[in-house]
């Protein structure tokens, strides 16, 4: 099986509405990163010094040696920066991404975030690359972050994200069967589900964009202002979206050691103020996001046609395309994933092997429909679907007339082209299927084929849609 492991569909085009409590419009989500003590050193075992995410940009690692000057950065972090964040922030509820070594190191600090009320996720063991680690090393990091974090706060944490994260990160994290949510995704506005193995995990995505560490990177903020503008532009379009009736929510990280500098604190402020100034906003937790959401919109498995194998599918969609399951088959075959998971992606697909088919195995598709009124639907001889299409458009109860102009048209057009009529009936009444049947009889045959092609596209997406969300 030919599967593509990454969804690009998610939501579509219709994002479900999250319900937030109070009706709010946005749910605005606060994280700091607490990393000071837990980031790359020697003195931590590590290879070489930490070259992420300080003043000072582009650094390098220092394999074998201590970097003074980025370790007094992060201490600046632990010092200064948290306290001027905790002053601000203390009465909002924040969730802390706490790296377990490093809150190990800084019990003053956890006590003054249990103090807040605000909630303490895991942000690792260390804050550390995991992208080259061995799944075991990894998953064995994790349990020994779960069980540090546990002795250091006095209850196991709720929510994970490793942020310098693995392909195995999330797959290893909802495995431990620990988590209320995993974080290591930047894939949507909402949170949502995922499943592995047995496991049905909640991500809660976080944001890249609308945080700090811009101001340690290229292309990023220069000055305070240029965060604020961010952080509201990014709040007006979401609470925009709410009041249009698609409320989202708005994750923004935070550095203990960027945003808690003197030059730039003050941004945070007036986006603090400009988003109270608003009515409708909640303010909230990841952990009270990720509860409100399992309750609101619980996971439920559903059929998955990417995930099925070979028989399965044939039998489940090989009556899509009338009597041809060649063309199930087929797309069976194709790379499918998520996206083809619903009924326009596996209408895609279906649709892909139909039009790259020969002229003559289109034909057969074309041919293998009934007339529409025709002797079959009198002998009851249809498909349940195309008996139940009929039937929609009334097809099965005809007047006399009715049934003699049916029976002309039928003739006349097979004579002429060599393949029944054929119309998407459900997009259509007696009359109107009526008017299309004089019309379309009219046409040469190279127009009819096309058309007729076309309709049986269309019959395919009203019979998935049966079928698929």
């Amino acid at each position: 099986m030919n599967r593509y492991p990454r969804d690009m569909h998610g939501y579509g085009e219709t994002p479900p509405d999250p319900k937030w409590p109070g009706g709010a419009k946005i749910a605005v989500q606060i994280v700091v990163n607490y990393e000071e003590g837990g980031e790359n050193n020697t003195l931590h075992g590590d290879y070489a010094s930490e070259a992420f995410l300080s003043e000072i940009v582009g650094a390098a690692p220092w394999p074998g040696q201590r970097h003074w000057n980025m370790e007094s950065i992060y201490e600046y972090g632990a010092r200064a920066g948290f306290w001027r964040l905790h002053r601000l922030l203390k009465d909002i509820p924040i969730t802390v991404y706490g790296v377990a070594t490093a809150l190990a190191r800084s019990p003053s600090q956890v006590e003054a975030m249990q103090q807040a009320g605000w909630e303490i996720a895991s942000h690792g063991l260390k804050w550390i690359e995991y992208k080259d680690t061995d799944p075991k090393v990894e998953a064995a990091d994790m349990a020994k972050a779960i069980r540090l974090h546990s002795e250091v706060t006095g209850r196991p944490p709720r929510g994970w994200y490793t942020g310098r994260c693995s392909a195995n990160t999330v797959r290893l994290a909802a495995e431990t069967g620990q988590f209320a949510y995993v974080a290591d995704s930047y894939a949507d506005d909402l949170p949502y589900w995922v499943e592995i193995g047995d496991h049905d995990q909640l991500i809660v995505p976080y944001t890249l964009d609308v945080n700090d560490m811009r101001f340690a990177t290229p292309q990023g903020f220069n000055a305070g202002d240029q965060f604020l503008d961010y952080l509201k532009a990014s709040f007006t379009a979401l609470y925009r979206e709410g009041l249009e009736g698609a409320p989202k929510m708005m994750s923004i990280g935070l550095h203990c050691r960027l945003i808690g500098r003197p030059g730039r604190i003050e941004a945070l402020r007036e986006f603090l103020e400009f988003a109270q100034s608003h009515d409708d906003v909640w303010f909230a937790t990841r952990e009270q996001i990720a509860d409100h959401w399992a309750k609101v919109h619980p996971h439920q498995r559903r059929e998955r046609p990417s995930r099925i194998e070979l028989a399965e599918f044939v039998e489940r969609y090989g009556s899509i395309f009338e009597h041809s399951p060649w063309v199930a088959e087929a797309a069976h075959v194709l790379e499918l994933g998520a996206a083809h998971d619903t009924a326009i992606g596996l209408h895609n697909a279906l649709c892909r092997v139909f039009r790259a088919a020969p002229e003559d195995r289109r034909l057969a598709v074309l041919t293998a429909h009934p007339d529409l009124a025709g002797k079959l639907a009198q002998a009851k001889r249809l498909t349940a679907e195309s008996t139940s299409e009929q039937a929609v458009a009334g097809l099965d109860a005809l007047t006399d007339q009715e049934r003699a102009s049916f029976t002309d048209l039928n003739e006349r057009y097979m004579a002429k082209h060599g393949f029944p009529f054929i119309i998407a009936v459900r997009d259509h009444d007696k009359a109107s299927i009526l008017d299309a049947f004089r019309r379309r009889i009219d046409n040469d045959r190279d127009t009819e084929f096309t058309e007729a092609c076309r309709q049986v596209e269309r019959i395919a997406l009203h019979r998935l849609k049966d079928l698929l969300p």
